[in-house]
């Protein structure tokens, strides 16, 4: 569904992703772990489009999308949620939900409908979807707060909403247990597994937490200084001792 070849990007003299080559399958998780520095989020951003790839190429369904903006490749099917929440803030819960459907399936139809009935029909669809989708991340309550006025976590959730609006292809989580108390964090895990259970969807995620990979993960790859140092089962990889001096940084007999 998604592939990298020889994704890389320079600033001046430093290579952030040095020739990075992944293929990712539907209906897997794989967590992207490394250091910090290591070019997980410069990854996500080339893979998304809001970094232009210096050299290789970003593959989604076979389509060459390297070239084209971040926008473009929404519309294709890659939808991304950041380390920070980008919400709109002055905008209620259900509003902000309600816009990611409307450009979703405007999107899908090459622009707006004209004709006012049709767009009354539309309105009331979206509203409608836009509320499932807030009783799906426990929202629904909350849906005329304003988005600025939610608690963090809340916020977190909001967001993986907004994400299931654009009903992508492909998931891309940032961090998304970020500023997260303990008894948050279950919640967005759980989001998380309903979506994975969709066996036509891919799920890429950056995460720190390594238990929160351990448990959700379906495969690992591990960067380093930019580049691609381990990529497997999670206990395999995590047992690397290649991958506990660089991510970890225990130094064991072998590595040295």
């Amino acid at each position: 569904m998604l592939e990298t070849r020889d994704l890389t990007i320079r600033f001046g003299g430093h290579v952030a992703v040095d020739h990075v080559s992944c293929a990712f399958a539907p209906g897997t998780l794989t967590a992207i772990v490394g250091p910090n520095g290591a070019g997980k989020t410069t990854y996500f951003n080339l893979i998304s489009g809001q970094l232009p790839a210096t050299e290789g190429q970003v593959l989604l369904s076979g389509e060459d999308i390297t070239r084209l903006p971040a926008p473009l490749r929404t519309h294709r099917g890659l939808g991304r949620a950041f380390q920070l929440t980008q919400l709109f803030p002055n905008l209620t819960v259900q509003e902000n939900v309600r816009l990611a459907v409307q450009a979703r399936e405007s999107g899908r139809r090459g622009g707006p409908k004209l004709d006012l009935f049709s767009v009354w029909l539309d309105r009331k669809a979206w509203i409608d979807e836009a509320r499932r989708i807030l009783q799906s991340v426990r929202l629904d309550d909350k849906r005329d707060a304003h988005a600025a006025g939610l608690p963090h976590g809340d916020q977190r959730k909001l967001e993986v909403a907004l994400l299931m609006a654009l009903d992508p292809k492909v998931y891309m989580f940032d961090e998304p247990t970020a500023g997260m108390s303990v008894d948050e964090v279950p919640v967005i895990l759980d989001l998380i597994r309903a979506l994975k259970a969709r066996k036509d969807r891919l799920i890429l995620l950056v995460e720190h937490k390594m238990d929160v990979v351990s448990e959700l993960a379906d495969r690992i790859i591990v960067l380093h200084n930019g580049a691609l140092v381990a990529d497997g089962e999670p206990a395999a990889v995590i047992a690397s001792p290649v991958v506990q001096q660089a991510y970890l940084g225990i130094v064991s007999e072998e590595t040295l």
